[in-house]
């Protein structure tokens, strides 16, 4: 369409025909709602008959199309905030006592990832090997991970660059739109080399992200207020307005429904902890991924990994065909699902999807 002169974002380059979003994104918000309109216009029922005619001949069917990375991530950053998540591994390892850590009440938790781990939907996950230490023994080993978990999040993608700390609502505005995100997660390597600096190969193995963005604006329409605060936040992060998202969503194994959520469980707006990564002064880049955190709710089967759901794998759960699981097998292909319904429409995210396979040789055995 950009080619053929029917439909421009930028009027003196063409920023389309790149294999990512990043040389549009980083012409900044107007030119992205004045794109999205020009682009609405062309797919609505009346839309001119040259309109219609371009969008038949340049369309994919979606059976047809190989998707790829929709963006180049700068860099990666996961957060932790989701509560009922936190409260929920917090009892496990600490009592339900001390479940939030003292400053999780009054900032959104987070650690810098790797932007190389980040893949597109569809692409194979290796069980990774490390070190894991059994309480029962005095010296780790290495060994391929035993709990290999989900994370169900929802994944924000910076499009204005900045430099300086950023408000709120500056920090909404920067964030050009979202993805499903699944942060896979080796619990035992992690329970081993957490302290005191946190998950470090953990976390490094992959991270899955849904093939296409939803553009924030589309998500307008599904704003929703975060939950009541128990202690007021610092005037820099506090609320300005509702800047979570009614998005439900779903964790699947083998095509088995295993667990639903919504994103607006979320303690912290994606906006907030956009702005508190900044407070630093933190320079922030078009392409940087900000993970939530895992989504999870109140009951047994809102929670949004597998840690949850098995209570640290002492309580197994039961599958349809009447096989158990506390972590996850060699063979399975987990999905994450995620939709924001309309009046008589919805927004859906895409595919997030990756099938675990058996561990490598060890490495370091020739």
């Amino acid at each position: 369409l950009e080619a053929a002169g029917l439909l421009r974002a930028d009027p003196d380059a063409e920023v389309l025909d790149a294999p990512f979003w990043n040389d549009f994104m980083d012409l900044g918000p107007q030119v992205w709602a004045t794109f999205r309109a020009a682009l609405t216009a062309m797919l609505k029922a009346d839309a001119s008959d040259d309109a219609q005619d371009a969008i038949t001949t340049y369309s994919v069917p979606m059976a047809e199309a190989t998707l790829h990375l929709p963006f180049r991530v700068a860099e990666y950053t996961d957060f932790y905030a989701g509560r009922h998540h936190a409260t929920n591994v917090g009892t496990m390892f600490r009592g339900a006592e001390n479940a939030l850590p003292p400053n999780w009440l009054h900032m959104p938790i987070g650690y810098n990832g790797r932007a190389s781990s980040v893949v597109v939907s569809g692409t194979d996950i290796r069980r990774p090997w490390g070190q894991l230490k059994s309480p029962d023994h005095e010296t780790p080993i290495f060994a391929p991970c035993r709990r290999f978990d989900i994370e169900l999040e929802l994944g924000a993608i910076v499009g204005t660059a900045s430099n300086r700390p950023l408000s709120v609502d500056q920090a909404n505005a920067n964030i050009f739109g979202y993805v499903l995100l699944n942060d896979w997660s080796a619990r035992d390597i992690q329970a081993w080399e957490y302290q005191p600096l946190g998950p470090f190969q953990a976390k490094a193995t992959a991270t899955t992200i849904s093939p296409w963005i939803v553009p924030s604006a589309a998500l307008i329409p599904f704003r929703t207020a975060t939950p009541p605060r128990e202690k007021p936040l610092l005037p820099h992060l506090a609320d300005t307005t509702a800047m979570n998202h009614n998005i439900t969503l779903s964790v699947t194994l083998n095509g088995e429904q295993i667990a639903h959520t919504n994103a607006d469980e979320l303690y912290y707006s994606s906006a907030q902890q956009l702005a508190h990564h900044t407070t630093s002064g933190c320079p922030m880049r078009a392409g940087d991924l900000l993970g939530s955190g895992t989504i999870s709710g109140p009951e047994k089967i809102n929670r949004g990994s597998l840690l949850e759901l098995s209570w640290g794998g002492k309580e197994p759960f039961t599958l349809a065909n009447g096989d158990t699981r506390t972590f996850i097998e060699d063979g399975d292909t987990l999905a994450l699902h995620g939709t924001a319904k309309g009046n008589g429409y919805q927004i859906g995210f895409g595919p997030c999807t990756g099938q675990v396979l058996p561990a490598a040789k060890d490495p370091f055995q020739t």
